[in-house]
C-alpha cells in the first residue's frame, strides 16, 4: 500500500487533468461568471502539482493509517474536474468537493495524531479543495 499510493495519486492527477484537455475548445467555463477572487489560470498548473507532491510523500508515509479514506478521496478527486468542466455540472462537483473536504479532513485529524509534520504537509491540500469550493459555489450561484 505504502507504494501503491503515491502511484494513485499520480494516476489521480493525469486522469483529472484530462477533463481540463476539453476547456480550450470549449466556451462554456470563459462564459460563466466567476468570483473575483478566482485566480487566472496558470496558478492552477502551479498548485496542483505542488499539492500532488505534497499528497503523494504524505501517503508514501502514512499508507498504512489513511489508505481506507484516501483512495475514495482520490476518485472524489478525479471525478471533479469531470464533473465541472466535461459533464458542466457545477452542482455536481459542489456536492462532490463538499464531501471531498468531508474526507480529507479526516485524513487530517489521523495525520495530526500520527505526526505534526505530515499533518502541516498535507493542510495546504484541505485548505486549497476549500479554497476550490467557494470557486466552484460562486459559479454556482452566479450563473
Amino acid at each position: 500500500m505504502k507504494y501503491f499510493l503515491p502511484l494513485l495519486v499520480i494516476a489521480c492527477s493525469v486522469i483529472g487533468s484530462l477533463a481540463n484537455v476539453f476547456i480550450s475548445s470549449d466556451s462554456w467555463y470563459v462564459d460563466l461568471v466567476k468570483s473575483p477572487l478566482n485566480p487566472p489560470s496558470f496558478v492552477f498548473g502551479i498548485v496542483w502539482p505542488i499539492l500532488y507532491a505534497l499528497m503523494a510523500f504524505v501517503s508514501f508515509k502514512s499508507a498504512d493509517k489513511i489508505w481506507k479514506l484516501f483512495i475514495p478521496q482520490l476518485i472524489l478527486n478525479a471525478a471533479w474536474s469531470w464533473m465541472f468542466f466535461f459533464m458542466h455540472a457545477p452542482l455536481l462537483a459542489l456536492i462532490n468537493i463538499t464531501i471531498l473536504i468531508f474526507l480529507n479532513q479526516k485524513i487530517l485529524v489521523i495525520l495530526k495524531i500520527e505526526s505534526k509534520l505530515l499533518f502541516w504537509l498535507y493542510l495546504p491540500y484541505v485548505l486549497w479543495l476549500s479554497f476550490a469550493a467557494f470557486l466552484n459555489a460562486s459559479i454556482v450561484f452566479l450563473n
